[in-house]
């Protein structure tokens, strides 16, 4: 019975799913409305990461579409971070139908745990739970994310000055993914219960990144430093620049002061100037690095929104946004499958990764949105 229902929920998916991407494609296909239905783009591309990479019988989602059935942590938070944007945009039932049993496997797969070597894992997964909780209010979401989040605070010390480290057994390493999501992860933490500790572990770790890693001259955000040299990896990514974005969103909405909307601005007129191949966000790469420019996109998307933020930079970044969404889609989409790639302006073909899919896919629900809003 359970196999059956299955079988006809995924069928039923699948057809929604190629539905859409034809509805949107006309939209797009006539020559004198060149206008993309974001709604139906954003439905299809949300649809296809369900219809070809979740896994039923373990309840999280494969590495890629071609057969490789592993289990990667941390991705996972950003699967299910793409099921809430859907849901919440929707509010249709069966994306939310997923939310538990993500809950339910992904725990499993990670060792009926969700506590884990890497303190940035965590904290994606923390975030994506406490989105769950914000939005269910299934108080097992609320319990696991602060639970997971008094694991993150041992990360802690004052190697380099402070900061969390990146990974259990290697204190002496300080990054930038370690500690942005983090900030963040206390920030909501502390808008949502009220804690104020968690209010000042936020700022504790802004101060700290922000002392250590950030060019306030330019906007950029450095990867780590390694405590033990005191010498300071200058690698460039975008995600970085997308979490102290998201950071300094997050202070900014606690303290309405306008400084850390400017250190935000800093970080992102950054990455859209440099961090972009002819204006649309580069290829870093397969594997972890396809998540990155999704990650950016998500956070540069909630500065887009805040009340303060410059006219003019607020319309320079929904061009921006929808540059990069038009390009994804009428180039780098393979369909009728709605699959993405690391190169937004090349069709990956019928196979592609976790990751890349990803990031396409919170580009999509971005843009569906804020076209929602009137923004776009």
């Amino acid at each position: 019975m359970k196999k059956t229902f299955l079988f006809l929920l995924i069928s039923s998916f699948l057809f929604v799913s190629l539905s859409c991407q034809k509805e949107a494609d006309q939209e797009n296909s006539d020559t004198n409305n060149p206008q993309i239905d974001w709604t139906l783009a954003a439905n299809s591309s949300s649809q296809a990461l369900i219809n070809q990479f979740w896994n039923a019988d373990g309840k999280y989602f494969n590495t890629n579409n071609n057969g490789d059935n592993s289990f990667q942590y941390w991705p996972q938070a950003h699967a299910l971070d793409v099921l809430i944007d859907a849901y919440e945009r929707t509010n249709d039932q069966t994306y939310r139908n997923y939310f538990d049993q993500w809950f339910e496997g992904v725990k499993i797969k990670n060792g009926n745990t969700f506590q884990n070597d890497y303190y940035d894992d965590m904290e994606w997964n923390a975030l994506a739970i406490l989105r769950a909780y914000d939005v269910t209010k299934d108080e097992k979401f609320k319990t696991a994310a602060l639970q997971i989040w008094e694991y993150i605070k041992l990360g802690w010390n004052e190697n380099a000055g402070g900061g969390i480290t990146w990974k259990k057994g290697m204190e002496y390493s300080k990054n930038a993914c370690s500690n942005g999501p983090a900030c963040i992860l206390a920030a909501r933490l502390y808008q949502e219960f009220g804690d104020e500790s968690n209010k000042e572990w936020a700022l504790k770790i802004y101060n700290w990144e922000k002392s250590t890693l950030f060019n306030a001259n330019n906007g950029i955000v450095y990867d780590n430093i390694n405590s033990e040299t005191g010498k300071i990896q200058e690698w460039i990514f975008t995600y970085n620049e997308g979490t102290f974005i998201g950071s300094a969103v997050e202070l900014f909405k606690i303290f309405n002061e306008k400084a850390y909307l400017n250190d935000a601005v800093l970080a992102a007129d950054y990455t859209i100037s440099t961090l972009v191949d002819n204006s649309i966000l580069k290829s870093e790469g397969t594997g972890d690095g396809g998540l990155f420019k999704g990650i950016f996109i998500r956070y540069f998307t909630q500065l887009i929104q805040q009340n303060r933020l410059d006219a003019t930079a607020k319309k320079r970044y929904l061009q921006f946004i929808k540059h990069n969404a038009e390009t994804l889609w009428n180039e780098g989409t393979y369909k009728p499958s709605t699959l993405f790639g690391p190169n937004w302006r090349v069709s990956p073909g019928p196979t592609t990764g976790l990751t890349e899919q990803l990031s396409g896919c919170m580009l999509m629900e971005a843009a569906a949105m804020l076209n929602n809003k009137g923004l776009l």
